[in-house]
C-alpha cells in the first residue's frame, strides 16, 4: 500500500506541475506533508537543500529521497520512476503530433497560459521555503547576500552554496 500511495502521488506530481523543479515545489510539500504525513515541514525544508546540491533534477533528487526514506531501495525506486513517468509519456505524445500542431495559435495560446502560471508556482514555493528556512535576521542577510550574488553580480552558484555553508558554521 505504502508502494501505491508513493507512485500515485510522486505520479501525480509529475502529471500536474510544469515548469521544473521548482514549479513542482508546491506539489511536492502538498503530496508530502499535507496530504501523506510523510514528512514535517524542516524535513521538507532539509530535503530540497540535499536534493539542490545534489547532482541531477530537484524533483527527481527529492523522490528519490523521500522514497528511500520511506520504503528502502524500492521505496526510491517506484517514487523516482513515477515522477518520471507522465514526462515521458507526454514528451513522447508531443514528439509524435509536433510536426502538425507546431505552428497552431490555440497551442501558443496554452503556452502563453502556462507561462504566468509557473512563474506563481515557483513564487509559491519561494514564499513557503523562505518562511520555514528563513527564522532570524542572519537568515535574511543570507538569503539576501545570495541573491545579490547570485541573480545581480552572475557569481557561480556552487561557490554562493559553499559560501553560504560556511557562513552558516560561522554564524550559527
Amino acid at each position: 500500500m505504502v508502494l501505491l500511495n508513493l507512485f500515485l502521488s510522486y505520479f501525480k506530481i509529475g502529471l500536474f506541475s510544469f515548469g521544473g523543479g521548482l514549479a513542482m515545489i508546491p506539489f511536492i510539500q502538498e503530496e508530502l506533508i499535507e496530504s501523506h504525513g510523510w514528512i514535517t515541514s524542516g524535513e521538507f525544508v532539509d530535503m530540497l537543500a540535499i536534493s539542490q546540491v545534489t547532482p541531477g533534477p530537484i524533483a527527481i533528487n527529492a523522490a528519490t529521497f523521500l522514497g528511500y526514506n520511506i520504503n528502502g531501495v524500492l521505496g526510491s525506486v517506484v517514487s523516482t520512476m513515477s515522477v518520471i513517468l507522465p514526462s515521458f509519456i507526454i514528451i513522447t505524445t508531443i514528439a509524435h503530433f509536433l510536426e502538425k500542431f507546431k505552428n497552431s495559435k490555440y497551442v501558443d495560446w496554452i503556452f502563453r497560459g502556462i507561462r504566468p502560471t509557473v512563474l506563481g508556482l515557483v513564487a509559491s514555493a519561494l514564499y513557503s521555503v523562505g518562511r520555514e528556512s528563513i527564522s532570524d535576521f542572519k537568515g535574511v542577510i543570507i538569503a539576501i547576500t545570495m541573491f545579490y550574488l547570485v541573480g545581480i553580480k552572475k557569481i557561480n552558484p556552487i561557490m554562493c552554496i559553499i559560501g553560504a555553508g560556511i557562513t552558516g558554521i560561522l554564524l550559527y
